[in-house]
């Protein structure tokens, strides 16, 4: 699904003013009835990840790590049972599994009196029955299981939804007998940044020729494609040709202006593809 940059504008002016929860995003879809769910989750999800990297800086000073510190052993010397982390992410306007990343670091620099490593957290993050006190074992679950946006199992989701459409692509090109090569071969082959499939022949979409095609499950947004331009898709064309790029849960259509320079922007796969065979018999 395209949208026009004003369209886009009007989206995230929205969600600027409601919290990140399942609640505004049924309430994002009550506004915009005619977007696609996925669309507005993809959004939502974008937008809300740019506030709080604008803001990430302030919840991490001595001063406020220790204040949440703090805050978390009063609550639970009151309720352990209250979703103490939960309760002070949201009023902090902080995602869930980073306040509880934020506290369990602290608290595990307490007890064994130095920094704990990053891989040591993102294990008791991803499964808090490693963390050795019961209490924060269950704030820790409660704030993962409740952040839509962050966190242990929002990473899992983005994972299997990106391997989805890669293999929806894969069988979409075998359909179309497109003779390819995959990622996982490209780089047993050592090639370090590759895309998703490069054609071995390539084939012409709406008049621009194809070598290479990329699967995004995601909105193509300004800040996000601009960042996927610098780091991958200009790479790819200076090392394969020009390519196209599928944002599965579309895009903004003003971005898709590098068409002459050989980067094509579509939201689902093409339906008019021209391969050689069909040139080659229309002579």
């Amino acid at each position: 699904m395209k949208l026009t940059k004003a369209q886009y504008d009007e989206i995230a002016q929205f969600l600027g003013h409601v919290q990140p929860t399942r609640q505004s995003l049924r309430k994002l879809k009550e506004k915009f009835p005619s977007q696609s769910q996925s669309t507005l989750l993809s959004i939502f999800s974008q937008e809300y990840q740019k506030q709080i990297k604008r803001t990430h800086a302030k919840h991490h000073t001595a001063e406020a790590i220790e204040t949440y510190y703090q805050r978390y052993l009063n609550g639970v010397m009151k309720n352990a049972a209250a979703p103490i982390l939960l309760e002070l992410a949201n009023e902090v306007d902080f995602a869930p599994s980073l306040m509880a990343r934020i506290v369990l670091e602290r608290f595990l620099q307490e007890k064994d009196q130095a920094v704990p490593s990053k891989t040591l957290i993102n294990s008791m993050l991803r499964d808090p029955s490693q963390i050795p006190d019961g209490v924060l074992a269950n704030q820790v679950y409660q704030c993962t299981v409740n952040d839509c946006c962050y966190g242990p199992l929002v990473d899992c989701i983005k994972h299997a939804i990106g391997h989805e459409h890669e293999v929806l692509l894969r069988e979409m090109l075998l359909e179309k007998n497109l003779a390819f090569i995959a990622e996982d071969q490209l780089r047993a082959k050592g090639y370090d940044k590759t895309p998703d499939f490069i054609l071995e022949v390539p084939v012409a979409v709406e008049g621009h020729i194809i070598h290479w095609i990329e699967s995004k499950a995601s909105f193509g947004d300004e800040s996000s494609h601009q960042a996927y331009l610098q780091d991958q898709f200009w790479s790819y064309w200076n090392r394969f040709g020009p390519g196209l790029v599928i944002y599965w849960y579309g895009f903004i259509e003003e971005l898709d202006c590098h068409r002459e320079r050989g980067i094509l922007l579509k939201d689902c796969f093409p339906t008019d593809i021209v391969t050689l065979r069909h040139s080659m018999a229309q002579r």
